[in-house]
């Protein structure tokens, strides 16, 4: 079994739940008292928002190569970085250590594809939702379209995420508001909607909605096990 890099703490909520689904995953594979070897760096997140509200990507990314050059000293096999926005800077990381990064927006085009989806609409941050680096890696990468909500919803879904959701609040009417936009994105065409945002997914779940959705949290974490484990999953450089 390989050992999986955890770039986690952005925010500590879900990376509770990528250390869970990946233990979850590697006992189901091999039953008895089998867990998941992990070495795991988590940061403080207040460090990161600031400077992601402040444009600052340069030095987000030297924080989490140097995280990342932390856990390859730790004898990683293989990285994840626990959220998808901070994969903007996953260049950085990917060129400041010599072991493969497992890109969550490759593992979700992976379920993506295999699911038969060409078009699929996509929560996140404002960053993720608007940027090129995760919209375009799905298109010029994959072959998929990401469509994404109106200007106003995106700041709905952006403000829930970081008021509430990376605070350890899930609160009723937010969850209202995201199956709104939800069911908005499918009548724009979206055949299943990315929860692009490693927390969403603590207030959204299948059972809420018929549309179908990507929990990219799980999907990453699936993939991690498929890696460590030597089977088949999502590709990991580039």
């Amino acid at each position: 079994m390989k050992i999986i890099g955890l770039l986690g703490g952005m925010s500590w909520e879900s990376t509770v739940s990528y250390y869970q689904a990946i233990n979850q995953g590697i006992r189901a594979r091999l039953g008895g008292l089998h867990s998941a070897k992990i070495v795991l760096y988590s940061v403080d997140f207040q460090e990161i928002e600031t400077l992601q509200h402040m444009g600052n990507w340069e030095k987000t990314g030297e924080m989490l190569s140097k995280a990342a050059q932390g856990i390859e000293a730790g004898g990683a096999d293989f990285l994840l970085i626990c959220t998808n926005t901070m994969h903007k800077v996953a260049p950085s990381v990917e060129a400041a250590v010599r072991i493969p990064l497992l890109h969550i927006a490759d593992a979700t085009a992976e379920t993506i594809r295999s699911s038969g989806y060409e078009t699929v609409g996509l929560l996140g941050t404002n960053f993720t939702m608007e940027q090129a680096f995760y919209k375009d890696r799905l298109k010029e990468k994959h072959g998929i379209t990401a469509i994404i909500p109106n200007s106003d919803d995106r700041e709905i879904v952006h403000n829930v995420i970081y008021d509430e959701l990376c605070l350890g609040r899930t609160e009723e009417g937010s969850r209202q508001e995201y199956l709104r936009i939800i069911s908005q994105l499918q009548q724009q065409g979206a055949e299943a909607v990315i929860l692009g945002c490693t927390e969403i997914a603590l207030l959204v779940q299948q059972a809420h909605t018929s549309v179908p959705l990507l929990d990219t949290a799980q999907i990453h974490a699936e993939a991690a096990v498929n890696m460590a484990l030597n089977q088949d999953g999502a590709s990991t450089h580039g």
